[in-house]
């Protein structure tokens, strides 16, 4: 008799970052129906699950109430506004969010899984990449929540660090489309690369202004001066469409990359959901009676850190080309650090690209 275990699954299908939260449940469920057929599974997952609608309020509640099933595990959260919403209902209730969307760092909750990449994983290593390919003067985009500041705080250390300049730093509230004095301000101040730390809407906008600015001048052209990303994958591409040429992200999972458990994935997303899902059956069966989170990662997880709960990944460079993310480096396995404690860790890429 297989065991049943109540799964939430919390993820808003409308609004400002929709596209990512299907991603993300695309790759929850593919892992829950992949589990439950498994004849070697020793449990059933049964979803619950509850849309917030992009709706910063309904968070805390919906979470509680999929706590107050039976319930102990939720798999959900897009933006780190609502990852930070529910922490004290997940405090206050004893459960356990499993977050598989790259984020901002500086956070190792006793109530939280990060399957994702944080800057250690993302940020460091993708301007490592591009000062040395494309200078040291950077222009920074955001929007106006803890993603976009955090983001470019620590992007302000380390082109300063290594003797560059910010030529300019702009923020949009989420959702806002005005991205026209962004525009004007790049043109004007003419950097070598830019850094997009915008979600949904905002981003979408700003693509394509740029990719329109790129058009009239080509020193704005993305092999001269390229919008870099921490959090476009290609979940967003159809909504971006040929605006995402050129682009530069860094992640733990491109599509078509070999090596990740689980198979192929449409985005790193999908993936790190997926992974978050079946590492948790894995734990569960393991230790079914763990008491909260340091009871079921004690002596049994091969992945996940257990003081901080972050996850070692993959750390790669990839470019869109012709539509699709092309790896430009494999710069190995990092785990996570999401304080930054260890000392800088410049892999060598596996895989250089003559420029």
């Amino acid at each position: 008799m297989k065991r049943r275990v109540a799964l939430g699954l919390l993820y808003s299908r409308s609004g400002s970052y929709a596209l990512i939260g299907e991603a993300c449940r695309a790759g929850a469920l593919s892992a829950i129906a992949q589990i439950n057929a498994d004849p070697e599974s020793h449990l059933i997952f049964e979803p619950v699950e509850r849309d917030p609608a992009g709706n910063i309020d309904l968070y805390a509640p919906l979470c509680a109430e999929i706590l107050q099933t039976t319930a102990q595990h939720v798999i959900g959260c897009v933006t780190s506004w609502s990852r930070k919403e529910v922490i004290p209902v997940l405090e206050k209730l004893g459960g356990t969010l499993w977050y598989s969307v790259p984020y901002e760092g500086f956070e190792a909750s006793d109530h939280v899984v990060y399957t994702h990449a944080c800057p250690n994983q993302h940020l460091l290593p993708l301007l490592d990449w591009a000062i040395p390919a494309h200078g040291r003067r950077a222009y920074l985009t955001g929007s106006n929540y803890i993603w976009g500041w955090e983001m470019n705080r620590l992007a302000r250390d380390i082109v300063q660090t290594a003797g560059g300049q910010i030529l300019g730093e702009r923020y949009l509230p989420i959702g806002s489309t005005d991205v026209s004095r962004m525009i004007e301000e790049i043109r004007a101040s003419r950097p070598d690369f830019i850094l997009n730390s915008l979600i949904g809407p905002s981003s979408y906008e700003f693509m394509a202004a740029y990719r329109a600015l790129g058009v009239q001048d080509k020193a704005f052209h993305p092999s001269r001066c390229p919008v870099l990303s921490c959090n476009v994958t290609e979940a967003e591409l159809p909504a971006l469409g040929d605006c995402a040429e050129g682009l530069i992200a860094a992640g733990p999972y491109f599509r078509g990359q070999q090596g990740w458990p689980g198979g192929t994935f449409g985005s790193s997303h999908e993936a790190a959901t997926f992974v978050a899902v079946r590492e948790l059956a894995r734990l569960l069966a393991r230790r079914p009676q763990a008491k909260g989170l340091a009871d079921l990662l004690s002596g049994a997880c091969d992945i996940i850190d257990p003081d901080t709960h972050h996850t070692e990944l993959p750390v790669l460079i990839a470019r869109v080309e012709q539509g699709s993310f092309r790896v430009l480096q494999h710069r190995g396995t990092l785990a996570g650090d999401p304080y930054l404690t260890r000392p800088r860790a410049r892999t060598a890429p596996q895989l250089r690209v003559v420029q």
